[in-house]
């Protein structure tokens, strides 16, 4: 014999009860098969619905059963288009007594549990008349058995206690002397001893099932769902989670309960007490494995066997320094909720004894605070405790396996990878036995937690990057591309997954939470919404995503203004904008605090050479404890490019604006030529290397004429350098004259910086620098004769997209 169940999915379309019949009749080949089958999916929650209305005097009621009705009636003529009247007579009869009582109900306007027991088991008992006479009518060997007939429990309608004894002795007589192939058996419902109509309560066809199942003694119990299995993780939350092969009997029962609701661990008991395995099977892909659940497993070397979650929680703390060293207020704490029938579903307590924090249903939250403030009302008015504190919108997330403690490190690297994204954890609880380790988090946290966890305990080390980027021009552009080229070798070679989910430009912003298709960018950009700065950090939080990174690739000060709000939601900033960390020292400093606090890399190595390792190199120095003495530097690839291509033979004005066509200086070339750009630059070298300084604090030595500087615009300006040439004309000259070069120099030394044009001559390091490269010079304590020098491209849309790219992918070997 063998046992198998169908939840309501399973036999909630006509499509998916061909699927059962299918199943059925390959199964009855080889064994006698008995099943147990489900209401039609939602049809329990449309009885519910019809009986609440009718005993609130609501004729909407009549609505319900009418869509009760058609439902059966369309199953029944596409499973038999010709179906012979008694079929439909005895589907009528049914359909006829469930009005009958629904029009009871809202005649006296009562719905007492016994009633509400009756109305429900409708479900089930049609649902089985339904598949039993089709496959009948396909030939098939198959009878129908009504559950209430063997399974014998007391009168506590809703959730009735079975007799065991009866009931098992009641199976095995009938399926002693059944001849029938196939068995098809209402789930849920039954009979009390007196022979009123009762249930079996929530997982109430699982737990037929199990009785079934234990009362003949099979191999296995097989229960058929709509998932192959149970899963490491909700797999509607993450997409990467897969079937568990096997699993315990404990882990599977811990895992149910923090809501893998393809099983119910009360129902599944009388499997366990007989050591009778458990499979979990998928009836839309029959031929996958699913799970296996057994008293014994091989775990294969992992500790960590599931995820699992249970939303709607409310957090209630109870607490005092009256409590402590007192006997009995746990005792009278959860006998009161005990006696109002309120579950407590997490509990942790201090040492101290100063409070014990549970957790329970939201919905049951307003009760439990309310009786439980009552019977400790003595107690409050003398202020020997407090009023029950409620915390709402809460989760509970666990990790589950038999072998964790035998594993050291697993809440260490559960917290800290939850630490490591923001998300806040209320209260823990683990038991001695160490299978399970709960906490208690915002609700609004779930996904990226368990994306986050099942991440960092069943992928293959990889790592997921989510990017949103504002300012996809020019060096956004080539960022894009280059994410794109190098997509699959990040993920094959380095483990990490990089998705652009969010682009902005300064007109428009789009979103995916899948990733953004790289093919289209440009396209999807063009169709998004209105850009907002607000609304681009709005939607980077409201997604909350793990492992998210904020690019910023502009030169605007208020989008730098926001980089505290992206930190402080463990949104890590990646900015080629110089503003932020040129800034006021104080807000400088701020960023780095906000970094540290909230697990948030704050990175901007194009601050300074684009693409160059110029930051990373200062930082490498002192970390291993080096100290820097002095920095000369050639910081501005735009003005290297300019003085590289200046002559007699040709004017400032045209080098100037050859070097803007061609993407090296800033949007506006005032702050490039003005030396405030190079002064920015020295500025963070200083600051990183450790010293509290402002930009003030620079010399700067403009080369610029005053007309220059006081240009009202970008035209303005390149009319003044025309105006100009005379002046720039004779900077060239004198350098010529001393066979020299002309360099824009950023010098830091004893404290002190400062940048201004200078006249480099023959054999210095600095001569033959050539087009827009930059180079720069540390003397440290360990490079005192000889400095570290760093030199290459400083400029330039493709290489500051690959400084970009570096500090991504720095966040991700993190």
């Amino acid at each position: 014999m063998r046992v198998l169940k169908f939840g309501g999915t399973s036999v909630g379309s006509v499509e998916n009860i061909n699927k059962v019949i299918k199943i059925l009749e390959d199964y009855e080949k080889s064994a006698q098969v008995s099943c147990v089958v489900s209401a039609v999916g939602g049809v329990t929650d449309k009885l519910l619905k019809a009986g609440e209305l009718a005993q609130q005097k609501n004729e909407l009621y009549i609505d319900e059963y009418n869509t009760i009705q058609s439902t059966h009636l369309n199953i029944l003529s596409s499973l038999i288009p010709n179906y012979s009247n008694e079929v439909i007579t005895k589907l009528n009869d049914k359909l006829s007594s469930l009005k009958s009582l629904l029009d009871g109900i809202y005649l006296i306007n009562e719905l007492s549990p016994k009633t509400s027991d009756k109305l429900v088991s409708f479900g089930e008992l049609l649902s089985s008349f339904i598949i039993t006479e089709t496959m009948k009518s396909r030939g098939l060997d198959a009878v129908r058995k009504n559950s209430q007939d063997v399974i014998v429990t007391n009168s506590n309608f809703t959730k009735a206690e079975v007799n065991y004894s009866l009931t098992y002795k009641n199976i095995q007589d009938y399926f002693k002397t059944a001849k029938q192939r196939i068995t098809i058996l209402p789930g849920f419902v039954s009979k009390s001893e007196t022979g009123e109509i009762t249930t079996l309560g929530r997982g109430g066809s699982d737990f037929t099932a199990a009785l079934l199942a234990a009362a003949l003694q099979t191999d296995s119990l097989e229960i058929w769902t709509d998932v192959s299995g149970m899963f490491t993780a909700n797999p509607k939350m993450v997409k990467q989670a897969y079937p568990i092969e096997k699993l315990s009997y404990q882990e599977a029962m811990e895992l149910s309960h923090f809501g893998a609701k393809v099983l119910y661990p009360p129902t599944v008991q009388p499997v366990l007490d007989k050591n009778i395995p458990i499979v979990i099977k998928n009836t839309m892909s029959p031929e996958a494995s699913g799970t296996f659940i057994a008293k014994a497993y091989t775990s294969n070397g992992l500790s960590v066997r599931g995820i699992s979650n249970i939303n709607h929680i409310a957090l209630l703390t109870l607490e005092g320094s009256g409590m402590v060293g007192i006997p009995g207020f746990s005792k009278r704490l959860f006998e009161t909720l005990a006696i109002h029938k309120i579950n407590v579903v997490f509990i942790t307590q201090a040492s101290s004894e100063h409070s014990i924090c549970f957790g329970v249903n939201e919905n049951e939250s307003e009760l439990a605070k309310k009786v439980i403030d009552n019977a400790f009302e003595y107690e409050i008015s003398l202020h020997k405790i407090n009023p029950i504190y409620v915390e709402k919108d809460l989760s509970i997330i666990a990790l589950i396996g038999d072998n964790m403690k035998n594993h050291q490190g697993i809440s260490g690297k559960m917290f800290s990878t939850l630490g490591k994204n923001n998300i806040n954890v209320r209260a823990i609880a683990q038991g001695a036995s160490e299978k399970n380790i709960s906490a208690v988090i915002a609700e609004k946290d779930i996904k990226k937690a368990l994306n986050t966890l099942h991440e960092a305990f069943f992928e293959v080390k990889t790592k997921q990057l989510n990017v949103f980027i504002t300012g996809v021009g020019n060096v956004g552009e080539r960022l894009v591309e280059q994410v794109k080229q190098q997509k699959k070798y990040l993920k094959d070679t380095l483990k990490i997954n990089l998705r652009i989910v969010g682009l902005s430009n300064s007109r428009k912003m789009i979103f995916n939470y899948d990733g953004i298709p790289l093919k289209s960018w440009k396209e999807l950009l063009n169709q998004g919404e209105t850009a907002s700065l607000e609304g681009f950090l709005d939607k980077a939080k409201q997604l909350n995503l793990r492992n998210s990174i904020f690019v910023d690739i502009t030169a605007n000060e208020d989008v730098s203004n926001l980089y505290a709000s992206y930190l402080q939601e463990s949104i890590a900033v990646v900015a080629c904008n110089k503003i932020a960390c040129s800034s006021a020292f104080n807000n400088y400093s701020n960023l780095k605090y906000l970094s540290r606090k909230y697990n948030a890399p704050f990175l901007f190595e194009t601050n300074v050479g684009a693409g160059l390792p110029v930051i990373d190199t200062l930082n490498n120095l002192i970390a291993s404890g080096d100290k820097v003495t002095s920095i000369q530097a050639v910081l501005s690839g735009s003005l290297n490019f300019v003085f590289n291509n200046f002559n007699d033979t040709n004017k400032f004005h045209d080098v100037v604006k050859q070097a803007q066509s061609e993407g090296y200086t800033e949007p506006d070339p005032r702050i490039d030529l003005s030396g405030v750009d190079v002064a920015r630059k020295i500025l963070i070298l200083a600051r990183e290397s450790g010293l509290k300084m402002d930009l003030e604090d620079i010399e700067n030595h403009s080369f610029l004429t005053s007309k220059n500087l006081s240009s009202d615009s970008v035209d303005d300006f390149y009319d003044t350098l025309i105006a100009d040439e005379a002046h720039f004309q004779k900077l060239y000259a004198s350098a010529k004259a001393n066979n020299s070069q002309l360099k824009y120099v950023a010098e830091l030394n004893n404290g002190k910086a400062k940048v201004g044009l200078k006249e480099i001559p023959q054999g210095h390091p600095f001569y033959n620098l050539e087009g827009k490269d930059n180079i720069v010079m540390f003397y440290t304590h360990r490079y005192v004769d000889q400095p570290m020098i760093i030199k290459g491209a400083g400029a330039g849309a493709d290489v500051t997209a690959s400084g970009l790219f570096a500090d991504i992918i720095r966040i991700g070997n993190d």
